[in-house]
């Protein structure tokens, strides 16, 4: 789009110190930053995986932060998708109010898989936990599955005693 003429010398002169100002600054941007920016197929940035906090020795603070900032990424990403598939089944009702049972039931189902496992992942630590309490929380589950069966299923009877 091009500029139309000044209509006056007051208004020439603001041009030429606002060009004397922008100037510069758009010709650093578009000569130099431009130029060397990663420019990434997606949205949003990705970020490499780095170790989990199993991984980590005791004392490499280094990997326990990343490893900290790592399941803090992760925590916010997964309650983001749980808001996501909420809105869209909310959506849907509203959307196919005298049908929603019927025609929103597989975005409830996909809702209360994700809401389950989210459960399982995050739930039941507290407001201020971290990546050593969920990786905690994930090996007494394990122990507690390999020892009474998947939980929910109520514990195993001892065959020994009966």
């Amino acid at each position: 789009m091009t500029e139309r003429e000044p209509r006056n010398a007051f208004e020439s002169f603001f041009r030429a110190i606002g060009r004397s100002i922008d100037g510069p600054t758009t010709w650093v941007k578009e000569k130099v930053v431009e130029p060397n920016q990663q420019h990434y197929p997606w949205y949003h940035q990705k970020f490499r995986r780095v170790a989990t906090i199993d991984q980590c020795y005791t004392d490499d603070v280094v990997c326990i932060y990343e490893a900290e900032a790592q399941y803090r990424r992760d925590r916010h990403v997964d309650s983001e998708i749980l808001a996501i598939l909420k809105d869209r089944y909310e959506d849907c009702c509203l959307y196919e109010k005298p049908d929603q049972k019927k025609m929103c039931a597989p975005l409830l189902q996909a809702y209360n898989n994700a809401t389950t496992n989210w459960f399982i992942k995050y739930g039941d630590m507290g407001a201020l936990h971290d990546a050593k309490t969920a990786f905690m929380k994930q090996k007494h589950r394990m122990i507690w599955e390999r020892r009474h069966g998947p939980v929910g299923t109520g514990m195993k009877k001892d065959t020994a005693t009966e």
